[in-house]
């Protein structure tokens, strides 16, 4: 798989894509709606991506850019597969991935400054603890981030962070966390849980992460996301990751779909088996009403963007 995310531009997002998936998506562009992809690396990071414009009949326009404006080039293609073939040695940082085309700079003109935050301190430690925990989650995008920085403090018509302060700030602690996974070895504690939630979606268990803002719309909306053949729930919600990423645990709540207790309580063991399988350790009571934690928990979740 190539650790990149694609975008494109009828929003879907596509997550670590094979070599031949990122090939259908180049092939695929040029209808109203499906004309361009932007391809990032993961961990995104900020000002570095190539990207793809197609309309049926036309050439290829191709370009990337590698942080500051004075990086941002462009060049002219006739056909997919020199397109697919440079993308996919982007992804890769292949030395020599850019040879072959004719790549013209982009004048994108001079960047422009941002002011700095006109906060308290307060305001200042208040906004950036609120960040840096959903940052620490693991889940955000930087715009997700960015957008957060910006909405947070607002009250009434006083807006205290703008657009591009709140950009700033939301790159600034990516890169931080950026810095601090590069030391980070071996499979974290997130990724064991995921491989868990793998196992239980193969097993026809509808496992979701970080799924919704809380409890009640998690068991609202949960049904919707299984299959015909799905026999039951896990998930945990948007709060249970804040407690997680603070160090309180993890909170999964589950459940069968066709409510009995009986079923509920099977699907809270198959559930224990798959988390505490990846070596993960669990508490529960075996009481269906109750929830299962896991703790103690290293949250070191790798960001993605």
């Amino acid at each position: 798989m190539l650790e990149i995310v694609v975008k494109t531009e009828n929003w879907e997002r596509h997550v670590r894509v094979s070599a031949e998936e990122l090939a259908g998506l180049v092939r695929r562009i040029g209808g109203e709606g499906d004309r361009f992809l932007v391809v990032q690396r993961i961990p995104d990071l900020p000002d570095v991506f190539a990207q793809v414009w197609h309309e049926t009949g036309g050439d290829y326009t191709l370009e990337y850019r590698d942080g500051a404006a004075d990086r941002h080039f462009q060049a002219m293609v006739d056909g997919p597969e020199a397109v697919i073939a440079a993308i996919a040695g982007w992804s890769r940082q292949e030395a020599g991935w850019d040879a072959g085309l004719a790549w013209s700079l982009l004048d994108m003109g001079p960047a422009r400054e941002v002011p700095p935050l006109d906060l308290g301190e307060d305001q200042r430690e208040e906004l950036e603890k609120r960040v840096r925990g959903v940052l620490v989650g693991g889940y955000a995008t930087r715009a997700e981030l960015a957008e957060l920085a910006e909405e947070y403090l607002v009250t009434g018509d006083r807006r205290p962070v703008s657009r591009e302060q709140a950009q700033a700030l939301a790159d600034r602690l990516w890169l931080e966390r950026v810095a601090e996974q590069a030391t980070w070895q071996g499979e974290t504690d997130p990724e064991r849980l995921t491989r868990a939630f793998t196992v239980l979606q193969d097993a026809g268990i509808t496992a979701r992460e970080n799924f919704t803002c809380c409890r009640s719309c998690g068991q609202s909306e949960i049904g919707g996301e299984g299959g015909p053949d799905a026999r039951g729930f896990v998930y945990f919600h948007t709060q249970c990751t804040d407690a997680a990423a603070a160090g309180h645990g993890l909170t999964l709540l589950y459940g069968g779909f066709d409510g009995s207790s009986e079923t509920t309580a099977a699907i809270g063991h198959e559930v224990v088996a798959a988390v505490e399988a990846v070596g993960l350790h669990t508490e529960w009571d075996h009481d269906p009403g109750r929830a299962i934690t896991v703790t103690p928990l290293d949250w070191r979740r790798r960001l993605v963007g």
